[in-house]
């Protein structure tokens, strides 16, 4: 079976670019690439006829000879020399192959064939901002300190003397990594020298080792947003740790911790006040004053014959929602409360009131009720 001709393998025009070769290449090896197409038993073949064309076409002296004599350059008796396959062709040099389709397929998420690694982004920090629930209710302006590489001031974060500019690795030829054979495979490795920045420092900043940062305490005002809540995270773009030799920044990410409050607790957007009132208040009704989260005070009536957990709502008296849309209630909840240290006078009172009772307490009668019938059938 003949070859197909190598630029229709690629689907370009025979006066195609280097550029228009490459993004044709990459485009096609993407598309017939065994590991995503392996249900496909021609994948492979395909695979390798793209890349058996590429090897030729990006290559100026094979080119120029394909162009003028087309496959019979490459085959033995026409002077270009070589046994089939020498070139990439039957069998494949592989080696050669694999190569360019691992660095046009995942090249530029490796940081691609020019130049080395940008220079490091710095760290993300964390800080840890313990607040009360009346800052979380209002929000408020913080100041905290935060310990942290930032920029030298002497190089300007650039790691070098005077502020110089890097210069290219030697070793690497500022690429970041080099290469080397090792059989049937070419090993592509971070460069030694300079650890696969691509750059390296003659002169390296007396005051940062030639890091381009160093360590400082600094003061930072935080703005805490009304309505927030134990575990809400505030990022602070470009405050963490400084980037190595210039590069950027990290973020620094506050976490927000509302401290126990003595009065209140806190359900999302909904505050809880237990609140005791006394036998008679409960028994007779009357009023009591609730706090608010605020400051405030509401008065709040508390129905005759109340019981123990009985709850009234505040509207609107509970947290702020985060990003707006309304807040939550505050819920008053009873605790009505036993009376203690009594006298002689209210002690007789009490006994008065006990036995003069009648049908006073509803729920002692429904569970008394239920205990006598659970003992009848028992003893049935």
């Amino acid at each position: 079976m003949s070859k197909r001709d190598f630029y229709e393998v690629l689907g370009v025009a025979k006066g195609a670019s280097e550029a228009e070769l490459k993004k044709a290449y990459r485009k096609k090896a993407m598309e017939l690439h065994p590991d995503r197409n392996k249900d496909d038993p021609n994948a492979e073949a395909g695979f390798k006829e793209v890349n058996e064309a590429y090897d030729v076409l990006k290559d100026a002296d094979k080119k120029a000879a394909y162009d003028r004599f087309g496959h019979a350059a490459f085959e033995g008796g026409m002077g270009g020399g070589g046994r089939p396959g020498q070139h990439g062709f039957g069998g494949g040099d592989f080696s050669s192959a694999f190569s360019d389709v691992f660095e046009d397929l995942f090249g530029d998420f490796m940081g691609g064939r020019g130049g080395g690694q940008r220079a490091a982004r710095g760290s993300d920090l964390r800080y840890n901002l313990r607040i009360s629930l009346e800052e979380a209710f209002s929000g408020k302006q913080r100041t905290i300190s935060v310990q942290g590489s930032v920029a030298c001031d002497t190089c300007h974060g650039t790691g070098a003397e005077g502020g110089a500019e890097p210069t290219n690795c030697p070793t690497c030829s500022g690429m970041g990594k080099v290469r080397a054979q090792q059989g049937f495979f070419t090993v592509e490795r971070t460069c030694p020298t300079c650890s696969g920045r691509g750059q390296i420092i003659k002169n390296p900043c007396k005051s940062c080792a030639g890091a381009g940062r160093t360590q400082k305490e600094r003061s930072l005002s935080v703005n805490i947003p009304a309505g927030v809540e134990t575990g809400t995270r505030i990022r602070l773009a470009g405050e963490g740790e400084a980037g190595l030799r210039g590069g950027p920044a990290g973020d620094l990410y506050i976490f927000i911790e509302v401290r126990e409050h003595q009065i209140f607790s806190r359900e999302n957007h909904d505050l809880f006040c237990r609140i005791p009132v006394s036998f008679a208040t409960a028994a007779l009704g009357g009023e009591i004053e609730a706090p608010t989260i605020d400051g405030g005070r509401s008065r709040v009536k508390v129905p005759a014959g109340s019981q123990t957990g009985k709850q009234m709502r505040l509207r609107g008296k509970g947290m702020p929602a985060l990003r707006g849309g309304g807040g939550g209630d505050l819920y008053i909840e009873l605790a009505v409360e036993t009376p203690v240290n009594l006298s002689a006078k209210q002690k007789e009172l009490l006994k008065e009131f006990d036995e003069a009772g009648q049908n006073n307490h509803p729920e002692s009668s429904s569970f008394f009720g239920k205990v006598k019938t659970f003992w009848d059938t028992m003893k049935g």
